[in-house]
């Protein structure tokens, strides 16, 4: 098993060979700009991962990596859109830098592509990849139409919330390291239970940002402190409280969750008080490490060796301590 940069490294050569501008110039430039804004680029990594873990050589899930990386860009194409965002890794979205019409076309493309990297494989891993990539596709629309939903509801519950959270972000994880399983020709058995490691710790991943989002270090997090608070979304630390909090208090969070202000900073501090003093902040951390420990729970049932077992334990280690 090779370490993480040499999986990037061999992603990012191969990206560079697929991202080359074609015509329509204003179809293809939008697709090699999102494609070379940068990122950890997890997914692809996680599927490279895999297929080494599975005795294959990882150059072999080239094309699967780059299909989970391409979708994922499309959706942010389009997630940017929904949200009028005019920044994506702090620079111009595909919509501001062109239009509207632009994002969404170079978006459809994009999902195309996605599914055109597939033929490069023999029919039945190319049946087993395209089967699970459109069970997943399928799922984050769900969870993205799930967390819409949510902005304009007061009724969301935990495992409501924890459902849209694994749809829109945790399912594409346990999907990236399936596919490295399914190019490396792993029993079912070893596929499902990579797909579930990567499911069960895309869910604490997210569950982590949330409380990153109220509680990490500016200089680290990579993004603006509070930003979800300033939003009022409904995150697993605000239900969490809610739960806890006395009618009175309750009250006052729900109130302080239904304004939009120009100065946050003391709306942030006052909302993070009611996180700690709720145990909302405690329980966050809990659930963190209770999904943590389920995924590497599930390792113990994968047929490969201990040593391997043990590297994947500590790649999620690192990747819950934001070191990936």
């Amino acid at each position: 098993m090779q370490n993480t940069k040499d999986y990037q490294s061999a992603f990012l050569n191969y990206l560079e060979t697929f991202s080359k501008v074609r015509e329509p110039k204003n179809l293809y430039e939008p697709v090699h700009y999102i494609l070379n804004l940068g990122g950890k680029r997890l997914r692809p990594v996680l599927t490279l991962m895999s297929a080494d873990i599975f005795n294959c050589d990882y150059n072999e899930a080239l094309d699967a990596a780059l299909s989970i990386e391409v979708f994922h860009n499309f959706s942010l194409i389009h997630d940017d859109i929904m949200d009028a965002a005019p920044l994506r890794r702090g620079q111009q979205t595909v919509h501001e830098k062109w239009d509207t019409n632009t994002g969404i076309l170079s978006g459809d493309a994009m999902l195309i592509m996605a599914y055109q990297l597939f033929e490069n494989y023999e029919p039945d891993i190319f049946q087993a990849l395209a089967k699970l990539f459109s069970k997943t596709a399928l799922e984050v629309c769900e969870g993205q139409q799930y967390d819409v939903d949510f902005e304009t509801r007061e009724d969301v519950t935990i495992p409501e919330y924890l459902k849209m959270i694994e749809y829109k972000t945790a399912v594409l994880v346990g999907a990236a390291m399936k596919m490295g399983a399914i190019v490396a020709k792993a029993s079912e058995k070893d596929q499902n239970g990579i797909y579930e490691f990567g499911r069960l710790l895309g869910v604490a991943f997210q569950l982590q940002d949330d409380y990153l989002d109220a509680f990490g270090n500016p200089k680290t997090f990579g993004k603006q402190v509070g930003g979800d608070i300033i939003e009022n979304k409904k995150t697993f630390l605000y239900l969490k409280a809610l739960h806890f909090l006395g009618a009175s208090e309750k009250l006052q969070l729900e109130q302080l969750f239904s304004v939009n202000l120009k100065d946050n900073q003391e709306k942030i501090e006052t909302v993070k008080q009611f996180f700690i003093a709720s145990g909302s902040a405690k329980a966050t951390q809990n659930e963190i490490e209770n999904y943590t420990k389920q995924a590497f729970s599930v390792l113990e049932t994968l047929s490969i060796s201990e040593e391997k077992k043990m590297q994947l334990q500590q790649f999620g280690n690192a990747l819950m301590t934001r070191k990936v």
